[in-house]
């Protein structure tokens, strides 16, 4: 059985790669999308964004390097 410091450390990784992959799909989509929704994911993408950077800042806050969590 998984310690919690690895659940935890399994959970980060596994929403961090679901939010790459979104990024990712929406960059795809948007390659293809009708002008009319480009706001749509433009805004999305930008949720992305501030979520990415929210976590950045939450790691440092607490003495993790981002880039150890794939950041």
């Amino acid at each position: 059985m998984a310690t919690y410091t690895q659940q935890l450390e399994d959970f980060i990784q596994d929403v961090l790669i679901s939010i790459h992959a979104n990024i990712r799909d929406l960059k795809e989509k948007r390659t293809f999308a009708d002008p009319e929704e480009y706001d749509y994911i433009d805004g999305r993408l930008f949720s992305y964004g501030e979520m990415l950077a929210i976590l950045r800042a939450s790691a440092v806050d607490t003495g993790i390097e981002p880039k150890q969590l794939g950041l």
